[in-house]
């Protein structure tokens, strides 16, 4: 119970230090989890506070490794460039192995991300946790948001009076316990977080392994020719080794110090100068000497999700290692969380701006808690696959490469994801997954070959594309559909008039960064949705000036499909003839909502697809 509360679990603010603190979210855990949700949510406009119990952010070490999902993700919201400045990029994973009549010695190579896996980024970035906390944070302070440090969350419950929640912190600075009125809480506090026990019921279930890896990050002398490669490292005696390379011509070794009885290693052992010596035995005969050691970490492998990821009742939730543990062999613990909070992030800007129903809260479990348990089946086997060897370990790497990239992380159907049973659409695309694999198309309005996935930024909206390989053969079509979803009437419509509403209430917090993605291209119909066309007609054959009004002002997403072979068209959607028109709705996070078909030449085919927009908006859309 807080101090300060009574037998009931209510805080007495009288009990306690008077504050004037008021906030739309309650971020708990400054850590790459919690700063991708408070930064997404500044970006929004929403109101937010974040605690942590550090007096400053990660200097040196813990997470290391971001994946080709992240990437993109870092290059959607505009963040990437100080990464790729302060990182290095491995592209090629190499394995050695040594037997009892055999020295070490290269059994195999392979590329990480073949073309198939379909990431526009194929590689792994390399940096240590703190460069990545400090571009969230510098992004975040442009904005108006800073840490408050040094102040360790204690306690929080529901008042009586006004049904938010009153968040108990202490401010190690003056001694004094705090309260901050909120409207959600969230807890990116790690595995031993303070928010997950308020959950009701909420616990990790899932088991702790006698699995422990010593991790240093440091400049090594060697002359091991894949320094600069991911490198995994099998000896006879069954003692694995993983090579990272990182930024500053340093590498991680992470070191398995599990004792050959598979009982748990004696935790006093588990010392930079132990670790240096294993790996010294384990790399013989080649030379292994450290110049300087920045960073050593020790940890025990556990594989556990948390049964709930949230309370809707209490407006409670948890992100990050708060609710998933595992491995950190395959450079999934950041990538996964920060994942978490990207989903998290837009679904809490329209509940907050009243734009979109409570129940849209219910999917961030639904589809989280799934990709956690995902990653928990994985890891399990990873772990296994380093203990069973090479063979083992590179079919462990093919299997599951495309989760492993981020780019195969995929939801099950739900308001959000609609999976249609006449779909008849043949091309990658499919609801509860990303757009993929990356393509390019020409946007018409500056003839600029662009990237499909990454042109529109990350506002927080809605993306309507319209495919429709011949414009003049669909023209009817398009009018119809166009003059439908703008008509005041529709559901469309009057969620965007209650977003125009809450953002010139509450609007968007820019940087100056912000002057040159000009986001007023991308809002000019509205603050919800943009809306897109691709066209495979050539450019000279067609004028902006003959598209609908709604299209018209969109002409910044207008594109033609003219620069890759198969075009983007066939690629996400199959063969469409030219009176074919598919729709794809894509979700605020990247991922494809719904998608279907329709006959042009059909009369009234262009209502019918209004209504079935209209349809899936008006699922968790305030109608």
């Amino acid at each position: 119970m807080a101090p300060g509360a009574d037998d009931e679990g209510f805080i007495d603010r009288n009990k306690l230090s008077a504050t004037k603190q008021s906030t739309n979210v309650t971020v708990v855990g400054a850590g790459p989890s919690g700063l991708m949700l408070a930064n997404n949510l500044a970006r929004y406009g929403i109101k937010t506070t974040i605690l942590d119990d550090r007096p400053s952010q990660t200097s040196t070490g813990k997470a290391d490794g971001m994946q080709p999902k992240t990437i993109e993700t870092f290059r959607q919201l505009r963040l990437a460039d100080p990464l790729f400045k302060q990182s290095c990029k491995v592209y090629d994973i190499c394995f050695w192995e040594s037997t009892p009549t055999t020295p070490l010695k290269r059994t195999g190579r392979k590329i990480h991300y073949p073309d198939h896996v379909g990431a526009s980024d194929p590689y792994i970035l390399l940096a240590h946790q703190g460069i990545l906390e400090d571009v969230l944070i510098k992004d975040m302070e442009e904005r108006g948001l800073e840490v408050t440090r040094n102040s360790p969350f204690v306690d929080c419950s529901k008042s009586a009076e006004d049904s938010k929640l009153d968040v108990v912190y202490e401010d190690l600075d003056d001694g004094a316990k705090k309260v901050i009125k909120s409207d959600f809480l969230v807890g990116c506090d790690g595995a031993r977080s303070k928010v997950r026990p308020i959950i009701p019921g909420a616990r990790l279930e899932g088991e702790m392994t006698n699995a422990s890896w010593g991790v240093l990050d440091g400049v090594i002398e060697t002359d091991f020719p894949d320094l600069w490669s991911k490198t995994a490292v099998r000896s006879h005696d069954g003692v694995s080794i993983l090579w990272i390379p990182r930024e500053r011509n340093m590498t991680r070794l992470y070191v398995e110090l599990s004792a050959t009885d598979g009982e748990r290693i004696d935790k006093s052992l588990a010392t930079p100068e132990y670790v240096m010596s294993k790996a010294r035995e384990v790399m013989a005969p080649f030379k292994l000497e450290w110049k300087s050691i920045e960073w050593f970490g020790n940890y025990i492998v556990g594989q556990r999700v948390a049964n709930h990821f949230s309370d809707l009742e209490l407006q409670m939730f948890i992100a990050g290692d708060a609710g998933h543990c595992h491995s950190a062999l395959a450079a999934q613990g950041a990538n996964t969380s920060m994942h978490d909070s990207f989903n998290l992030a837009w679904k809490l800007n329209l509940v907050v701006r009243g734009v979109a129903q409570k129940t849209l809260l219910a999917t961030y479990e639904q589809e989280r808690r799934k990709i956690a348990q995902d990653l928990i089946n994985f890891d399990a086997e990873h772990v296994k696959a380093f203990a069973d060897g090479d063979e083992a370990l590179a079919r462990n790497f093919d299997e599951n490469i495309r989760f492993i990239a981020g780019v195969g992380a995929e939801y099950a159907n739900n308001i959000l994801n609609i999976f249609s049973p006449s779909q008849k659409l043949v091309g990658s695309l499919k609801p509860g997954a990303l757009v993929s694999p990356p393509t390019r198309v020409t946007r018409y309005v500056d003839a600029n070959p662009v990237d499909f996935q990454l042109d529109i930024p990350m506002l927080g909206q809605f993306r309507i594309y319209m495919f429709a390989p011949d414009v003049y053969a669909s023209k009817g079509f398009i009018s119809s559909l166009c003059e439908a979803l703008s008509s005041p009437a529709s559901i469309l419509s009057g969620a965007s008039a209650r977003a125009e509403k809450s953002y010139n209430t509450q609007p968007p917090i820019p940087s100056p960064d912000d002057a040159f993605i000009v986001p007023k291209r991308y809002t000019s119909v509205s603050k919800l949705f943009t809306y897109a066309l691709v066209t495979q007609t050539p450019k000279p054959q067609v004028e902006i000036a003959d598209l609908p009004p709604l299209l018209q002002a969109s002409r910044w997403t207008f594109y033609t499909d003219d620069l890759t072979s198969p075009s983007c068209t066939e690629t996400y959607l199959g063969p469409l003839s030219a009176t074919q028109v598919a729709i794809v709705n894509v979700r605020p996070d990247g991922y494809v909502g719904s998608l279907d078909v329709w006959d042009s030449s059909v009369p009234g085919a262009g209502e019918e697809a209004a209504k079935w927009v209209e349809n899936y908006y008006g699922g968790f859309l305030k109608v």
